[in-house]
């Protein structure tokens, strides 16, 4: 078993994960627009975007899901990647510019036969402590 957070034995409902921050710039946006063929002029035509009611460009939702999988990379290893399950809310858009600080809690170990889930709950937020995503996410990891 490959985890970041050491032996399962080791970890504990109400356990942080590692928690990180990413600065999302504009030309991260436009590498994710360029990965993800997703051209919306509100991630990546700034005139435009000024003219909207969100006043500029903003981040792909997807692109500040990959930090939260990243954390649970981290964290779980190929565990997450093999079996993690991810439930989220977007609460507020990621803008160039933005601190954006990932975090997470075990909220819950179920223990079965062959295998554990462990159940957490995730953060994203923006430098002045707006929520931008919150979730829930599920990884089986081998006993």
């Amino acid at each position: 078993m490959e985890m970041g957070l050491g032996q399962l034995a080791e970890l504990s409902e109400g356990m942080s994960l590692p928690e990180f921050r990413k600065v999302v710039t504009q030309e991260h946006i436009n590498l994710y627009a360029e990965a993800s063929r997703d051209f919306n002029p509100i991630h990546i035509d700034e005139d435009f975007a000024k003219k909207t009611p969100l006043g500029g460009t903003i981040a792909h939702g997807m692109l500040i899901l990959a930090y939260v999988s990243q954390m649970m990379s981290a964290a779980f290893g190929r565990s997450w990647l093999a079996e993690g399950k991810l439930t989220v809310r977007f609460k507020t858009p990621a803008r160039p510019g933005d601190t954006i600080t990932v975090s997470g809690r075990i909220s819950k170990i179920e223990k079965s036969e062959g295998q554990t889930s462990i159940h957490c709950d995730v953060l994203c937020r923006n430098q002045n402590g707006e929520s931008v995503i919150t979730g829930e996410t599920k990884v089986r990891v081998e006993k």
